[in-house]
């Protein structure tokens, strides 16, 4: 059993994959898809099938390929299946799955496809106040793929700052983002270059997007009164703005909120800085009201301005001050400000040694996938650049899970098995130096993380580190989930950063069943069609039905079926039905069919028919040996009954040419209630088969095109069978038969068996030459009862009497010269993969019978070759 498990594994590790690249175009251009296999020496074409697949659908195939794609098999003899892309778009790119399908076993292999399409940068540039926070935005957008880096420049240095950055998808499938610069002007910053560069696939180099800020210095404003000579004495308050520019300052008087009149002055001073002095003399009705009065300094777009404010309570001469002096207020707010300022320098000093690391690292936000579909690959990615890229690691979490590595790195059943069935034991922790930290739990689900350098970081000081993880949407696992991504030094606990993604919805296709018919009703002959839609997520969609005379409306479905149900694994179904008489589809002459729309689909899915149509069933053409020649076809369950069949002859390099002579059509017959079978037949009179091959092309209102069946001239010869089998004994005992077979064609089929009263299958070796002979040995090895445990195997010796021809010709080739080539062909013979124990039962006396069944087309029945082992032999 062990050989037999063995031998099934090599013969499926016979195909192995090819090398397939991702591919980058730009948008228009023409992209091919390599997808290559190497394939044993001979391959059956009729079993080999190759599939591309995109989101889930079946777009380029043997017999059907889609608008805007070309399938390429013509170099299909060395494994090599291209898919051509014609005009590419954004809505295009993502991965593309490669399946071959041969002799019942499926392999794939998975191309990326990427559109390239560069960013357009601009900046939008506020107000800069001095020493206030000012905020700016970079904006790219219209770009493709979504990965994207910003680097913000001062005077041609990278400012080192932690930054932001959003990406979000168009509506015509492309990208924009945005990063912004947060920073507080300096003096120092007027008429400096501030930069933004964008990174991108699609740039042969970045691009930088430069500004100069101008900045707006506020006054310093300060309010007084003039002191006067006595109570009676008008009070004037004195407003004093200085080191403020541009000269576009105006002043405001306002007391208790109602603004004053007033004609302010600036002077230049030497620094190019202004200044202004203003006096405003109170009126007795503005003196008698009291209250607070404000010199607010006033620059265009600046939405918080400098002012002063005094209380004429205690500056007035006639008004009691109650509350503290001047003197006193001035020392209270001194002692305030100490403190205040004590405190920002104590948490300015421990924030800046927690952002120390932070500050070397610039991370971009996590870029989700623009389509997470369940059952297909998506993939999640952040970025990190700075000088000690290399030496940062990432943990990635689901929701507060961490995940770990789930991909197939080993696989038993062959290197073409499907990541997605990696059983649970092949996970590998890439977490383990923080391991002490996490949770004990992991993510469920399959994860493949991966970590790479970028090319440039080596001609460059600045690194740049992506971090990915690929997983394949599940929508028990990932609806309403969320990715988080911690960054820290390797070797270290702390963390540094933290990202975390934007919630995603899960998207999983509708399967839609064909329209399906009830019969008439009475009173109308009205026919009811119903089309299914089942396994799909979110729960929003649209069914739309037409017939070749416009839109249809749906009939009103009860509540609870017509509304999405979901069922146990949260996926929704629902359908929807539609009527009309059953006078226009009974001949199938009015064309029907419903389209179904749903976010998951990039293009509604669409069921249509011609009424009550069913499909035939074409069957392969059975050929007869005698003469004439006839060739017959079956064609089952079709409706309605009118059918076409053609039978035509093609030879090679030249045009097919229809067969009249001898064309016969049985039936239709009526098997069941619209269902038909016919059987066509040929008699080739003129033996036109003769070197060419024979086609029966079958044609009905319900086939978009014709069904093709092929049978092709094949010679059948009998192999040459030896009248017994060959016999030959080692020296532990062993018995050796076997047969030689030559001039068949094609190859004949052999089975082993031995026994005593019953017989059993035995293993064997079968060698095919190059001049057509067949060589098949089995090895056989007799036990009598269960004594061969305890070491008690009875050998079997060669016969002395009853050895036929055979068997003595072979005895006297052993007992005679035995060069090299025979020892090591023995020794091959004897192989213990190949070496069949036969019980017998001793008690019965049963002697030990070998035969071989000899199976071949031009053979009516079987042929048997059988020895037995003489009686003499058995009894000893």
């Amino acid at each position: 059993m062990k050989c037999k498990v063995l031998f099934y594994l090599w013969l499926l590790g016979l195909i192995k994959p090819g090398s397939s690249a991702d591919v980058s175009v730009s948008p228009g251009s023409s992209a091919i898809l390599n997808c290559s296999f190497t394939l044993p020496p001979l391959v059956d074409d009729s079993l080999l099938n190759i599939t591309w697949s995109f989101s889930g659908l079946v777009i380029a195939s043997r017999n059907h390929t889609q608008p805007g794609f070309f399938l390429n098999t013509t170099a299909s003899f060395i494994g090599s299946f291209p898919l051509t892309v014609y005009n590419a778009t954004p809505d295009q790119q993502g991965v593309y799955e490669c399946r071959v399908s041969y002799n019942e076993t499926n392999y794939s292999t998975d191309v990326t496809l990427t559109v390239l399409v560069p960013p357009l940068v601009s900046i939008i540039l506020p107000e800069v106040v001095l020493k206030r926070t000012t905020v700016v935005e970079c904006w790219a957008r219209s770009f493709s793929p979504p990965q994207i880096m910003f680097t913000w420049t001062r005077a041609g240095n990278k400012i080192q700052e932690p930054q932001k950055l959003q990406v979000k998808r168009t509506e015509d499938g492309l990208y924009d983002a945005v990063s912004w610069l947060t920073f507080i002007p300096q003096m120092s910053d007027q008429n400096t270059s501030f930069g933004c560069e964008v990174q991108h696939t699609a740039l042969e180099k970045p691009i930088l997007e430069e500004f100069m800020p101008h900045i707006t210095v506020l006054p310093k404003v300060s309010l007084s009164a003039v002191p006067s000579a006595s109570h009676s004495s008008p009070l004037t308050l004195s407003c004093d703005l200085s080191g403020f520019y541009p000269d576009n300052v105006s002043i405001l008087w306002i007391q208790n909120g109602k603004v004053l009149p007033n004609r302010p002055l600036s002077v230049q001073s030497e620094e190019g800085m202004y200044g202004r002095h203003q006096y405003h003399t109170l009126s007795a009705e503005e003196r008698s009201r009291g209250g607070e009065v404000q010199c607010v300094a006033q620059q265009p777009n600046v939405q918080e301005p400098a002012y002063a404010a005094i209380n004429l309570s205690a500056v007035d001469p006639r008004v009691q001050n109650p509350g503290l002096n001047k003197s006193a207020k001035a020392s209270v707010a001194m002692m305030i400000i100490s403190l205040t300022l004590v405190f920002l320098l104590c948490f300015g000093f421990s924030w800046k040694r927690r952002d120390e690391k932070l500050k070397s690292l610039n991370i971009s936000a996590i870029v989700l996938p623009p389509r997470v579909v369940v059952g297909r690959k998506g993939r999640v990615t952040i970025s990190v650049e700075g000088r000690l890229a290399e030496r940062v690691q990432t943990t990635w979490f689901l929701n507060d899970v961490p995940i770990t590595d789930t991909a197939y790195r080993e696989n038993k059943y062959g290197p073409f098995c499907s990541a997605a069935y990696a059983p649970r034991s092949a996970r590998v922790s890439v977490v383990s130096e923080k391991s002490s930290l996490l949770p004990s739990a992991a993510a469920s689900g399959y994860y493949k993380l991966h970590t790479q350098m970028s090319p440039r970081s080596s001609s460059s000081s600045l690194k740049q580190l992506f971090s990915s993880v690929t997983f394949i949407p599940d929508l028990s696992i990932h609806k309403g989930a969320i990715f988080k991504c911690h960054i820290s030094y390797k070797g270290k606990d702390k963390i540094v950063a933290k990202r975390v993604s934007d919630k995603f919805t899960v998207l999983a296709p509708p399967e839609v069943s064909e329209i399906q018919f009830s019969e008439p009703n009475e009173d109308g002959g009205v026919v009811t069609m119903t089309a299914q839609a089942s396994g799909f997520h979110p729960d929003i969609i649209t069914f739309r039905w037409f017939c070749e005379g416009g839109e249809l409306s749906p009939v009103s479905v009860p509540q609870a079926l017509a509304a999405p149900r979901p069922d146990a694994a949260g996926f929704f179904s629902a359908l929807s039905q539609c009527r009309l008489p059953a006078a226009e589809l009974e001949r199938g002459e009015t064309r029907v069919w419903v389209t179904v729309h749903h976010m998951a689909l990039k293009q509604p899915l669409t069921r249509q028919t011609r009424g009550f149509i069913k499909q035939p069933s074409v069957s392969e053409i059975v050929c007869s040996e005698e003469r004439p020649v006839s060739f017959a076809c079956d064609v089952t369950g079709f409706y309605p009954p009118d059918i076409s069949v053609r039978w035509l002859r093609v030879k090679a390099n030249e045009s097919e040419e229809e067969i009249t002579d001898g064309a016969e059509l049985w039936g239709p017959l009526q098997t069941q209630p619209r269902t038909f079978r016919a059987k066509a037949f040929l008699k080739d009179l003129r033996e036109t088969a003769r070197g060419a091959e024979i086609v029966c092309r079958v044609m009905h209102c319900s086939l978009l095109k014709p069904i093709h069946r092929v049978w092709r001239s094949t010679r059948i010869v009998a192999p040459s069978i030896p009248p017994s089998l060959s016999v030959r004994w080692s020296r532990d005992g062993l018995g050796i038969f076997s047969v030689l077979l030559s001039g068949g064609k094609p190859s004949a089929e052999v089975l082993w068996a031995a026994g005593g009263t019953t017989v059993s299958k035995l293993l064997s070796r079968e060698t095919e030459r190059e001049d057509g002979e067949l060589k098949s040995v089995c090895v056989v090895l007799r036990s009598t009862g269960g004594q061969e445990r305890a070491g008690h195997v009875r050998r079997i010796k060669p016969s002395s009497v009853e050895c036929n021809a055979e068997c003595e010709k072979m005895n006297e080739g052993v007992d005679g010269m035995k060069s090299a080539g025979e020892d090591q062909q023995q020794n091959e013979e004897e192989d213990p993969c190949y070496i069949n124990t036969v019980r017998l039962r001793k008690e019965k006396k049963e002697r030990l019978r070998v035969t071989v069944e000899i199976t071949h087309p031009a053979l009516r029945l079987p042929a048997y070759l059988t020895w037995t082992e003489p009686a003499e032999e058995a009894s000893s």
